[in-house]
Protein backbone atom coordinates (compact mmCIF):
# COMPACT_ATOMS: atom_id res chain seq x y z
CA UNK A 1 0.00 0.00 0.00
CA UNK A 2 1.32 3.55 -1.18
CA UNK A 3 2.08 5.39 2.40
CA UNK A 4 3.30 8.68 1.28
CA UNK A 5 2.63 11.06 -1.80
CA UNK A 6 6.20 10.69 -2.91
CA UNK A 7 5.34 6.76 -3.51
CA UNK A 8 1.85 7.95 -5.01
CA UNK A 9 3.73 10.13 -7.62
CA UNK A 10 6.14 7.19 -8.20
CA UNK A 11 3.16 4.91 -9.01
CA UNK A 12 1.85 7.65 -10.94
CA UNK A 13 4.92 7.73 -12.88
CA UNK A 14 5.21 4.30 -13.45
CA UNK A 15 1.94 4.01 -15.11
CA UNK A 16 -0.82 3.54 -12.71
CA UNK A 17 -3.68 6.03 -13.03
CA UNK A 18 -5.27 7.69 -9.81
CA UNK A 19 -8.15 6.04 -9.71
CA UNK A 20 -6.38 2.80 -9.53
CA UNK A 21 -4.63 4.08 -6.73
CA UNK A 22 -7.87 4.96 -5.08
CA UNK A 23 -9.46 1.79 -5.73
CA UNK A 24 -6.70 0.14 -4.09
CA UNK A 25 -7.08 2.21 -0.76
CA UNK A 26 -11.07 1.47 -0.96
CA UNK A 27 -9.96 -2.32 -1.24
CA UNK A 28 -8.16 -1.41 2.45
CA UNK A 29 -10.91 0.54 3.83
CA UNK A 30 -13.16 -2.72 3.01
CA UNK A 31 -11.14 -5.04 4.51
CA UNK A 32 -10.31 -3.40 8.19
CA UNK A 33 -14.08 -2.73 8.28
CA UNK A 34 -13.81 -4.35 11.63
CA UNK A 35 -11.69 -1.60 12.87
CA UNK A 36 -14.96 1.04 12.39
CA UNK A 37 -12.52 3.64 11.46
CA UNK A 38 -14.43 5.08 8.51
CA UNK A 39 -17.72 6.19 9.35
CA UNK A 40 -18.43 6.79 5.59
CA UNK A 41 -16.31 6.26 2.64
CA UNK A 42 -17.58 8.65 -0.28
CA UNK A 43 -16.57 6.44 -2.94
CA UNK A 44 -18.64 7.86 -5.80
CA UNK A 45 -17.78 11.20 -5.25
CA UNK A 46 -13.86 10.36 -4.79
CA UNK A 47 -14.01 8.71 -7.86
CA UNK A 48 -15.40 11.16 -9.65
CA UNK A 49 -12.35 13.61 -8.43
CA UNK A 50 -9.81 11.00 -9.21
CA UNK A 51 -10.82 10.74 -12.69
CA UNK A 52 -10.74 14.71 -13.33
CA UNK A 53 -7.23 14.56 -11.73
CA UNK A 54 -6.51 11.82 -14.17
CA UNK A 55 -7.58 14.04 -16.94
CA UNK A 56 -5.49 16.79 -15.51
CA UNK A 57 -2.19 14.32 -15.12
CA UNK A 58 -2.46 13.95 -19.30
CA UNK A 59 -3.33 17.91 -19.83
CA UNK A 60 -0.59 18.45 -17.76
CA UNK A 61 -2.60 20.85 -15.55
CA UNK A 62 -2.61 18.96 -12.15
CA UNK A 63 -1.87 20.55 -8.93
CA UNK A 64 0.73 19.97 -6.22
CA UNK A 65 -1.13 17.19 -4.48
CA UNK A 66 -2.22 15.26 -7.16
CA UNK A 67 -3.06 11.73 -6.41
CA UNK A 68 -2.91 12.50 -2.86
CA UNK A 69 -6.00 10.13 -1.40
CA UNK A 70 -7.20 12.46 2.43
CA UNK A 71 -9.41 11.10 4.84
CA UNK A 72 -11.25 13.56 7.13
CA UNK A 73 -12.13 13.96 10.36
CA UNK A 74 -15.84 13.90 10.87
CA UNK A 75 -16.32 17.14 12.30
CA UNK A 76 -15.22 18.81 8.95
CA UNK A 77 -17.52 20.36 6.75
CA UNK A 78 -17.59 19.00 3.13
CA UNK A 79 -20.63 19.96 0.82
CA UNK A 80 -22.81 17.94 0.03
CA UNK A 81 -21.67 15.18 2.28
CA UNK A 82 -22.94 14.27 5.91
CA UNK A 83 -21.31 15.64 8.35
CA UNK A 84 -22.16 14.41 12.58
CA UNK A 85 -19.05 15.33 15.00
CA UNK A 86 -19.67 11.44 15.86
CA UNK A 87 -22.84 12.80 17.46
CA UNK A 88 -25.77 11.32 17.40
CA UNK A 89 -27.54 14.73 17.90
CA UNK A 90 -26.12 15.46 14.05
CA UNK A 91 -26.55 12.08 12.75
CA UNK A 92 -27.64 12.65 9.13
CA UNK A 93 -27.25 15.97 9.03
CA UNK A 94 -25.55 16.91 5.55
CA UNK A 95 -23.13 20.36 5.21
CA UNK A 96 -24.28 22.67 3.29
CA UNK A 97 -20.75 24.15 2.31
CA UNK A 98 -17.02 23.30 2.30
CA UNK A 99 -13.94 23.88 4.99
CA UNK A 100 -11.53 26.10 4.05
CA UNK A 101 -8.98 23.48 4.88
CA UNK A 102 -10.83 21.15 3.01
CA UNK A 103 -11.45 23.32 -0.09
CA UNK A 104 -7.69 24.31 -0.03
CA UNK A 105 -6.43 20.35 -0.77
CA UNK A 106 -9.44 19.84 -3.45
CA UNK A 107 -7.89 23.15 -4.81
CA UNK A 108 -4.94 21.04 -5.25
CA UNK A 109 -6.69 17.79 -6.46
CA UNK A 110 -6.05 15.83 -3.52
CA UNK A 111 -9.07 13.32 -3.68
CA UNK A 112 -11.67 13.02 -0.42
CA UNK A 113 -11.86 9.28 0.42
CA UNK A 114 -14.14 9.27 3.44
CA UNK A 115 -14.88 10.79 6.72
CA UNK A 116 -13.08 9.32 9.63
CA UNK A 117 -14.71 8.25 13.56
CA UNK A 118 -13.44 10.59 16.26
CA UNK A 119 -14.54 11.45 19.99
CA UNK A 120 -17.85 12.66 20.07
CA UNK A 121 -17.77 17.01 19.08
CA UNK A 122 -13.43 16.14 19.45
CA UNK A 123 -14.15 15.58 23.71
CA UNK A 124 -11.82 12.63 24.72
CA UNK A 125 -8.81 11.29 24.37
CA UNK A 126 -9.35 7.40 23.01
CA UNK A 127 -11.96 7.79 20.43
CA UNK A 128 -14.11 5.61 22.88
CA UNK A 129 -16.44 8.93 23.45
CA UNK A 130 -18.03 8.67 19.73
CA UNK A 131 -21.58 7.79 18.71
CA UNK A 132 -21.25 5.35 16.73
CA UNK A 133 -18.25 2.89 17.80
CA UNK A 134 -14.73 3.15 19.34
CA UNK A 135 -12.25 3.11 16.35
CA UNK A 136 -9.58 0.74 17.05
CA UNK A 137 -5.70 0.84 16.64
CA UNK A 138 -4.69 -0.56 13.31
CA UNK A 139 -1.41 -1.88 14.81
CA UNK A 140 -3.30 -3.83 17.58
CA UNK A 141 -7.45 -4.10 17.62
CA UNK A 142 -7.71 -4.47 21.33
CA UNK A 143 -5.88 -0.80 21.86
CA UNK A 144 -7.35 2.34 21.54
CA UNK A 145 -5.75 4.81 18.65
CA UNK A 146 -6.03 7.73 20.84
CA UNK A 147 -8.59 10.87 20.44
CA UNK A 148 -10.12 12.81 19.57
CA UNK A 149 -8.75 12.49 16.09
CA UNK A 150 -8.50 8.54 16.51
CA UNK A 151 -9.76 7.77 13.41
CA UNK A 152 -7.77 9.97 11.61
CA UNK A 153 -4.78 9.18 12.91
CA UNK A 154 -6.02 5.22 12.80
CA UNK A 155 -6.45 5.58 8.69
CA UNK A 156 -3.07 6.90 7.67
CA UNK A 157 -1.46 3.98 10.49
CA UNK A 158 -3.62 1.56 8.53
CA UNK A 159 -2.64 2.72 4.95
CA UNK A 160 -5.88 3.45 4.28
CA UNK A 161 -5.75 6.63 2.83
CA UNK A 162 -1.97 8.92 2.18
CA UNK A 163 -3.15 11.33 4.65
CA UNK A 164 -5.90 12.70 6.59
CA UNK A 165 -6.89 15.72 8.68
CA UNK A 166 -7.47 16.49 12.45
CA UNK A 167 -8.21 18.99 14.70
CA UNK A 168 -6.22 19.42 17.54
CA UNK A 169 -7.85 21.02 21.14
CA UNK A 170 -5.57 19.96 23.82
CA UNK A 171 -3.55 17.08 21.91
CA UNK A 172 -6.20 15.75 19.52
CA UNK A 173 -3.52 15.12 16.30
CA UNK A 174 -0.41 14.46 18.39
CA UNK A 175 -1.89 11.65 21.26
CA UNK A 176 -2.97 9.76 18.70
CA UNK A 177 0.15 10.32 15.94
CA UNK A 178 1.80 8.74 18.93
CA UNK A 179 -0.69 5.69 19.47
CA UNK A 180 -0.37 5.20 16.05
CA UNK A 181 3.21 5.29 15.07
CA UNK A 182 2.16 8.46 12.47
CA UNK A 183 2.98 12.44 12.05
CA UNK A 184 0.74 14.62 13.31
CA UNK A 185 1.07 18.72 13.91
CA UNK A 186 -0.98 21.19 15.48
CA UNK A 187 -0.04 24.35 13.79
CA UNK A 188 0.41 27.91 15.32
CA UNK A 189 -3.33 29.00 16.55
CA UNK A 190 -4.40 30.86 13.67
CA UNK A 191 -2.48 29.28 11.12
CA UNK A 192 -5.22 27.51 9.47
CA UNK A 193 -8.53 28.34 9.16
CA UNK A 194 -10.98 27.29 11.52
CA UNK A 195 -14.28 27.79 9.24
CA UNK A 196 -16.17 24.54 8.45
CA UNK A 197 -14.76 22.98 11.45
CA UNK A 198 -17.36 22.36 14.41
CA UNK A 199 -16.30 24.14 17.10
CA UNK A 200 -15.49 22.50 20.41
CA UNK A 201 -13.64 25.17 22.31
CA UNK A 202 -12.43 28.20 19.81
CA UNK A 203 -9.72 29.39 20.99
CA UNK A 204 -7.60 26.40 21.41
CA UNK A 205 -9.24 24.51 17.97
CA UNK A 206 -6.91 24.04 15.28
CA UNK A 207 -6.83 21.90 12.10
CA UNK A 208 -4.05 19.70 10.84
CA UNK A 209 -2.78 16.96 9.42
CA UNK A 210 -1.74 13.35 9.76
CA UNK A 211 0.75 11.72 7.51
CA UNK A 212 3.69 8.91 7.51
CA UNK A 213 6.35 11.51 6.02
CA UNK A 214 7.84 14.66 7.67
CA UNK A 215 7.46 15.83 3.36
CA UNK A 216 3.41 15.10 3.55
CA UNK A 217 3.09 17.02 6.57
CA UNK A 218 4.73 19.79 5.52
CA UNK A 219 3.03 20.23 1.63
CA UNK A 220 -0.01 19.89 3.55
CA UNK A 221 0.29 22.92 5.39
CA UNK A 222 1.78 24.60 3.35
CA UNK A 223 -1.42 24.32 0.73
CA UNK A 224 -4.09 24.63 3.80
CA UNK A 225 -2.23 27.84 5.94
CA UNK A 226 -2.93 31.38 5.21
CA UNK A 227 -5.63 34.14 5.80
CA UNK A 228 -8.90 33.20 5.17
CA UNK A 229 -11.90 36.22 4.76
CA UNK A 230 -14.65 33.77 7.02
CA UNK A 231 -12.32 32.79 9.69
CA UNK A 232 -11.18 36.54 11.46
CA UNK A 233 -9.03 34.38 13.68
CA UNK A 234 -7.13 33.16 11.00
CA UNK A 235 -3.55 34.75 10.58
CA UNK A 236 -2.23 36.45 7.68
CA UNK A 237 1.52 36.04 8.66
CA UNK A 238 3.47 35.06 5.45
CA UNK A 239 3.31 31.47 4.81
CA UNK A 240 6.56 30.05 4.02
CA UNK A 241 7.87 27.43 1.88
CA UNK A 242 7.17 24.48 4.52
CA UNK A 243 7.90 21.87 2.16
CA UNK A 244 11.11 23.01 1.74
CA UNK A 245 13.38 22.39 4.61
CA UNK A 246 16.22 24.60 5.68
CA UNK A 247 19.54 23.09 5.48
CA UNK A 248 20.63 22.13 9.37
CA UNK A 249 22.27 24.59 11.51
CA UNK A 250 23.04 23.37 15.36
CA UNK A 251 19.74 23.98 17.44
CA UNK A 252 18.88 25.17 21.36
CA UNK A 253 16.98 22.89 22.73
CA UNK A 254 14.93 23.30 25.50
CA UNK A 255 13.76 20.20 27.90
CA UNK A 256 10.71 20.71 30.50
CA UNK A 257 12.83 19.07 33.39
CA UNK A 258 9.22 18.71 35.52
CA UNK A 259 8.37 16.67 32.47
CA UNK A 260 10.48 13.78 32.64
CA UNK A 261 10.49 13.71 36.67
CA UNK A 262 6.76 13.26 36.54
CA UNK A 263 5.28 10.31 38.43
CA UNK A 264 3.03 8.41 35.20
CA UNK A 265 5.78 8.74 33.03
CA UNK A 266 6.86 5.15 30.88
CA UNK A 267 10.28 3.91 32.17
CA UNK A 268 10.94 3.06 28.57
CA UNK A 269 9.57 6.17 27.38
CA UNK A 270 11.52 8.51 29.80
CA UNK A 271 14.63 6.18 28.67
CA UNK A 272 14.59 6.27 25.32
CA UNK A 273 14.13 9.91 25.54
CA UNK A 274 17.13 10.95 28.00
CA UNK A 275 19.56 8.43 25.37
CA UNK A 276 17.66 10.67 22.80
CA UNK A 277 19.55 13.96 24.67
CA UNK A 278 22.44 12.59 24.54
CA UNK A 279 22.39 11.86 20.67
CA UNK A 280 21.17 15.04 19.86
CA UNK A 281 24.22 16.36 22.21
CA UNK A 282 26.64 14.39 19.94
CA UNK A 283 25.06 16.01 17.07
CA UNK A 284 26.13 18.89 17.56
CA UNK A 285 23.40 20.59 19.41
CA UNK A 286 22.42 22.46 22.85
CA UNK A 287 20.18 20.33 25.17
CA UNK A 288 19.53 22.00 28.03
CA UNK A 289 16.80 21.30 30.98
CA UNK A 290 15.04 24.07 32.04
CA UNK A 291 11.82 24.54 34.85
CA UNK A 292 8.32 24.53 33.80
CA UNK A 293 7.03 24.69 37.56
CA UNK A 294 3.16 25.15 36.42
CA UNK A 295 2.74 21.77 34.74
CA UNK A 296 0.38 20.48 37.45
CA UNK A 297 -1.94 23.06 36.43
CA UNK A 298 -2.05 22.98 32.60
CA UNK A 299 -4.67 20.19 32.32
CA UNK A 300 -7.24 21.91 35.27
CA UNK A 301 -6.93 25.45 33.60
CA UNK A 302 -7.51 23.55 29.92
CA UNK A 303 -10.53 22.14 31.38
CA UNK A 304 -11.97 24.92 32.83
CA UNK A 305 -11.38 26.97 29.97
CA UNK A 306 -12.57 24.61 26.94
CA UNK A 307 -15.75 23.39 29.02
CA UNK A 308 -16.59 27.11 29.26
CA UNK A 309 -16.61 27.43 25.61
CA UNK A 310 -17.55 24.22 24.84
CA UNK A 311 -20.68 25.19 26.47
CA UNK A 312 -21.31 28.58 24.95
CA UNK A 313 -20.82 26.69 21.47
CA UNK A 314 -22.65 23.54 21.86
CA UNK A 315 -26.05 25.61 23.07
CA UNK A 316 -27.01 26.01 18.97
CA UNK A 317 -27.55 22.21 19.35
CA UNK A 318 -30.93 22.80 21.07
CA UNK A 319 -33.34 20.41 18.68
CA UNK A 320 -34.75 23.36 17.12
CA UNK A 321 -32.64 25.02 14.95
CA UNK A 322 -30.88 21.65 13.06
CA UNK A 323 -29.76 17.74 13.90
CA UNK A 324 -31.85 15.72 16.41
CA UNK A 325 -35.17 16.66 17.57
CA UNK A 326 -36.83 14.37 20.07
CA UNK A 327 -40.53 13.45 18.36
CA UNK A 328 -43.42 13.92 20.27
CA UNK A 329 -41.78 16.75 22.76
CA UNK A 330 -44.25 19.50 23.88
CA UNK A 331 -42.99 22.89 24.11
CA UNK A 332 -39.64 24.81 23.94
CA UNK A 333 -38.58 23.61 27.41
CA UNK A 334 -39.20 19.91 26.89
CA UNK A 335 -38.09 20.03 23.42
CA UNK A 336 -34.37 21.36 24.42
CA UNK A 337 -34.15 18.88 27.40
CA UNK A 338 -35.33 15.81 25.19
CA UNK A 339 -33.07 16.78 22.73
CA UNK A 340 -30.05 17.50 24.29
CA UNK A 341 -30.11 14.58 26.93
CA UNK A 342 -30.85 12.02 24.39
CA UNK A 343 -28.32 13.46 21.30
CA UNK A 344 -25.33 14.01 23.40
CA UNK A 345 -22.95 11.52 24.85
CA UNK A 346 -21.94 11.52 28.36
CA UNK A 347 -18.43 13.16 28.11
CA UNK A 348 -20.40 15.98 25.68
CA UNK A 349 -23.01 16.36 28.80
CA UNK A 350 -19.88 15.66 31.74
CA UNK A 351 -18.32 18.86 29.58
CA UNK A 352 -21.28 20.89 29.19
CA UNK A 353 -22.27 20.97 32.47
CA UNK A 354 -19.04 21.50 33.86
CA UNK A 355 -18.34 24.22 31.43
CA UNK A 356 -21.61 26.31 32.33
CA UNK A 357 -21.01 25.75 36.49
CA UNK A 358 -17.67 27.89 35.05
CA UNK A 359 -19.29 30.44 33.57
CA UNK A 360 -22.11 30.85 35.95
CA UNK A 361 -22.90 33.76 38.27
CA UNK A 362 -20.81 33.61 41.56
CA UNK A 363 -18.44 31.44 40.14
CA UNK A 364 -17.29 33.16 36.53
CA UNK A 365 -14.34 34.91 38.23
CA UNK A 366 -13.18 31.93 40.60
CA UNK A 367 -13.11 29.69 37.58
CA UNK A 368 -13.36 31.38 34.27
CA UNK A 369 -11.35 34.74 34.99
CA UNK A 370 -8.93 32.96 36.83
CA UNK A 371 -8.35 30.07 34.35
CA UNK A 372 -7.58 33.39 31.90
CA UNK A 373 -4.89 35.10 33.87
CA UNK A 374 -3.45 31.15 34.26
CA UNK A 375 -3.22 30.57 30.36
CA UNK A 376 -0.96 34.35 30.23
CA UNK A 377 0.68 32.79 33.31
CA UNK A 378 1.95 29.42 30.83
CA UNK A 379 2.09 31.64 28.00
CA UNK A 380 4.44 34.02 29.48
CA UNK A 381 6.85 31.49 30.73
CA UNK A 382 6.66 29.75 27.15
CA UNK A 383 7.87 32.43 25.62
CA UNK A 384 10.05 33.63 28.22
CA UNK A 385 12.12 29.77 27.18
CA UNK A 386 11.74 30.62 23.26
CA UNK A 387 14.25 33.68 23.74
CA UNK A 388 16.77 31.72 24.61
CA UNK A 389 15.72 28.32 22.28
CA UNK A 390 14.39 27.25 19.06
CA UNK A 391 12.41 24.26 20.29
CA UNK A 392 11.08 22.51 23.23
CA UNK A 393 10.88 18.80 23.44
CA UNK A 394 8.51 16.83 25.47
CA UNK A 395 7.34 13.29 25.37
CA UNK A 396 4.06 13.54 23.71
CA UNK A 397 2.10 10.85 25.23
CA UNK A 398 3.52 9.62 28.86
CA UNK A 399 2.38 6.32 28.26
CA UNK A 400 1.58 4.05 24.95
CA UNK A 401 -2.05 2.96 23.53
CA UNK A 402 -3.84 1.68 26.34
CA UNK A 403 -6.77 -1.20 26.12
CA UNK A 404 -10.28 -0.10 25.38
CA UNK A 405 -12.05 0.39 28.85
CA UNK A 406 -8.76 0.85 30.67
CA UNK A 407 -9.84 3.55 31.72
CA UNK A 408 -13.30 4.25 33.53
CA UNK A 409 -12.37 7.31 35.62
CA UNK A 410 -12.58 10.48 33.33
CA UNK A 411 -9.61 12.34 35.82
CA UNK A 412 -7.27 9.75 34.59
CA UNK A 413 -8.54 9.89 31.06
CA UNK A 414 -7.68 14.24 30.94
CA UNK A 415 -4.38 13.45 32.19
CA UNK A 416 -3.64 11.32 29.33
CA UNK A 417 -2.75 15.23 27.57
CA UNK A 418 -0.20 16.22 30.25
CA UNK A 419 1.81 16.98 27.28
CA UNK A 420 -0.03 18.20 24.62
CA UNK A 421 -2.20 20.76 25.89
CA UNK A 422 0.49 23.04 26.83
CA UNK A 423 0.67 23.72 23.34
CA UNK A 424 -2.62 24.76 23.07
CA UNK A 425 -3.18 27.09 26.11
CA UNK A 426 -0.07 28.84 24.52
CA UNK A 427 -0.99 28.90 20.82
CA UNK A 428 2.73 27.45 19.88
CA UNK A 429 3.04 25.07 16.99
CA UNK A 430 3.69 21.36 18.12
CA UNK A 431 4.65 18.24 16.08
CA UNK A 432 4.48 14.57 17.23
CA UNK A 433 7.00 12.57 15.27
CA UNK A 434 7.29 8.34 15.81
CA UNK A 435 9.95 8.37 18.30
CA UNK A 436 10.23 4.44 18.99
CA UNK A 437 8.79 0.86 19.94
CA UNK A 438 7.80 0.26 23.55
CA UNK A 439 8.55 -3.66 24.23
CA UNK A 440 4.41 -3.84 24.20
CA UNK A 441 4.66 -3.67 20.21
CA UNK A 442 3.31 -0.40 20.13
CA UNK A 443 4.95 2.74 19.29
CA UNK A 444 5.30 6.33 21.08
CA UNK A 445 5.87 9.70 19.78
CA UNK A 446 8.82 13.10 20.46
CA UNK A 447 7.04 16.19 20.25
CA UNK A 448 8.75 18.99 19.10
CA UNK A 449 7.08 22.68 20.26
CA UNK A 450 8.19 25.62 18.36
CA UNK A 451 7.86 29.71 18.32
CA UNK A 452 4.87 31.09 17.03
CA UNK A 453 4.26 31.00 13.47
CA UNK A 454 7.78 29.12 13.14
CA UNK A 455 6.79 25.89 11.66
CA UNK A 456 9.08 26.04 9.23
CA UNK A 457 11.84 26.38 11.73
CA UNK A 458 10.39 23.23 13.87
CA UNK A 459 9.77 20.73 10.31
CA UNK A 460 13.48 21.81 9.47
CA UNK A 461 14.72 20.44 13.14
CA UNK A 462 12.73 17.24 12.52
CA UNK A 463 14.20 16.76 9.27
CA UNK A 464 17.63 17.72 10.68
CA UNK A 465 17.47 14.49 13.16
CA UNK A 466 15.14 11.94 11.22
CA UNK A 467 18.62 9.89 10.74
CA UNK A 468 18.62 10.13 15.10
CA UNK A 469 14.81 9.40 15.40
CA UNK A 470 14.78 6.46 12.98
Amino acid sequence: MLKTHAEVKEAISSGKTVLSILEDYLKTIESNKELNIFLEVFDESAKRQAETVDQKLKAGTAGKLAGMVVGIKDNLAYKNHKVSASSRILEGFESLYTATAVQRLIDEDAIIIGRLNCDEFAMGSSNENSAFGTAKNPLNPKRVPGGSSGGSAAAVAGGMCTASLGSDTGGSIRQPASFTGTFGLKPTYGRISRYGLIAYASSFDQIGPFANSIEDMALLLEVMAGKDKMDGTSSSEEVKKYSQFKAGKPFKIAVIDEALTMDGLDKEIKSRFIKFEGQLKEAGHTVEHVSFPYLDYIVPTYYVLTTAEASSNLSRFDGVHYGYRRQGATGVDETYKKSRSEGFGPEVKRRIMAGTFVLSHGYYDAYYTKGQKVRRVLQDRTEEIFKDYDVILLPTTPTTAFEMDAMSDPISMYLQDIYTVHANLTGHPAVSVPFGTHSNGMPFGLQVMGKNFEEKAVLSFIKDIESLLK
